[in-house]
């Protein structure tokens, strides 16, 4: 097919990915269908079920501003300046993700976003079909069967390619394992989560510092909380699955009540509707997906959390496949065979996939135990020095992930060796001032070649 007429491609989900996507595809000029179980949720409102608030880093800034949706998502986005840390005392500190208020992530909720991303999707020429439930796939003959749950209506879908975007529970991914092993691999984490919220204060206000990840780390366990623009917070707490406290020990709106008397205690007044929220919302699981193939020859493709879901502490789940959008995309524009295209998206996406997956599990271990330990704000107070020291050499992993496009998996070996120079650094002291700089800046030097991003 000519480079005028490029080849249709059919989305199976019209989620953050998939929206996405469509909207890349459809600027380009390619024919686009997504197919979405749920109902359209301009219609019904939002359905997505529940979610952790997002945090919106540079990768997913740039991945919205090739679609010309970032001005759009932007208006919708409270900005985070770094982490307030609760400690147990009843103490607060702010620690910085950047050096200053050009380095900060943004707050964004799921289901806003995904809206916005389906009405641009839809005014790009995307064409949208809801109500659609990907039942089963002939892949010999390209050929995919819808059902519509409300009355058990199906339609039979004619395709070039499918992209499942589909999420964690992929049913394209389904799909071709029934056909093809695609080395698939679950690891739960022993960890949940349960969702609250903090209501605005009396005066329609935020009841707490806005512009923050506020985090309550309890050293198994902990507490987070992410503003909203309505002047909510969404309250995140995670904690092991089994244990005391655990969701097995933790069950009933009263345990839970005492557990934030006990652990939470200045967060507790922030939650009037605690009891009523910890019935409702059932504790969610957590689990990292890896897979040795995302793609089916040329007739199917994987992106997103259909062919890498991971745990969500280090906010780049949504960012991770936004790049798979684009880098998909992009591969598409060639309109070389679609299994080279395919092939060479995961190329390219399935290193930096697997290394920030395994910096999030990381993440989760240090915000839950080591922001209030002494070793570690030793070695975060010596890391931004050496940050001023040598801004082309040494720059934190944070700084790497969420300020800078350049791939995870160099941002995850450049951060194994400045964790290492820091350690080192610091083994046996309790005081910047005895570091040896001399020699640390000559480690540096040796070891970190500059860095540029993308």
């Amino acid at each position: 097919m000519s480079a005028a007429q490029p080849r249709p491609l059919t989305i199976v989900g019209a989620g953050l990915a998939g929206a996405l996507l469509a909207i890349l595809l459809a600027r380009d000029g390619r024919r686009v269908d997504v197919y979405e179980k749920r109902g359209d949720p301009r219609l019904r409102g939002y359905g997505g079920g529940r979610s952790i608030n997002l945090a919106l880093a540079e990768r997913g800034r740039h991945a919205l501003e090739q679609a010309g949706a970032e001005a759009a998502v932007m208006r919708q986005a409270v900005m985070m300046r770094g982490r307030m840390v609760h400690f147990a005392d009843g103490s607060l500190q702010l620690q910085r993700y950047g050096r200053d208020d050009s380095e900060v992530i943004w707050s964004v909720h799921r289901g806003d976003l995904n809206l916005t991303l389906i009405g641009l999707a839809e005014a790009a020429g995307a064409r949208l079909h809801f109500d659609r439930r990907l039942d089963a796939v002939d892949f010999d003959a390209r050929s995919a069967r819808f059902v519509d749950d409300r009355d058990g209506s199906a339609e039979q879908v004619d395709f070039a390619a499918l992209v499942g975007a589909d999420g964690a529970g992929s049913a394209v991914r389904a799909a071709m394992q029934r056909v093809a092993d695609l080395g698939e691999r679950v690891e739960p984490l022993d960890h949940g989560y349960r969702e609250l919220e903090i209501p605005p204060a009396d005066d329609g206000g935020f009841r707490i510092e806005p512009n923050a990840l506020h985090i309550w780390p309890r050293g198994d366990y902990m507490c987070i909380a992410l503003p909203n623009d309505e002047r909510t917070f969404t309250v995140t707490l995670f904690m092991p699955n089994r244990g005391n406290p655990g969701f097995d020990t933790v069950r009933t709106p009263a345990q839970a009540r005492a557990l934030f008397a006990r652990d939470f205690a200045d967060a507790l007044p922030l939650i009037p509707g605690l009891e009523a929220d910890w019935a409702a919302n059932p504790a969610g699981m957590l689990a990292t997906l890896y897979l040795e193939r995302w793609h089916l020859d040329g007739r199917a493709v994987l992106i997103g959390d259909a062919a890498h879901a991971m745990v969500p502490f280090h906010g780049q789940g949504m960012n991770c496949a936004f790049e798979d959008c684009v880098e998909l995309a992009r591969g598409l524009r060639d309109e070389a065979p679609l299994e080279e295209v395919f092939a060479g998206f995961q190329a390219a996406r399935q290193p930096n996939a697997l290394a920030i997956q395994h910096m999030a599990l990381e993440n989760y271990r240090e915000m839950r135990d080591r922001v209030d330990d002494s070793d570690y704000l030793l070695q975060r107070a010596l890391e931004l020095e050496l940050q001023q020291r040598h801004p082309d050499r040494f720059v934190p992993r944070y700084a790497m992930v969420s300020f800078m496009r350049i791939p995870y998996a160099v941002a995850l070996e450049r951060s194994r060796l400045q964790h290492a120079l820091l350690e080192r650094a610091t083994r046996g002291l309790d005081d910047l001032e005895q570091v040896d700089r001399g020699a640390l800046d000559a480690e540096v030097r040796a070891q970190l070649a500059p860095l540029e991003d993308f």
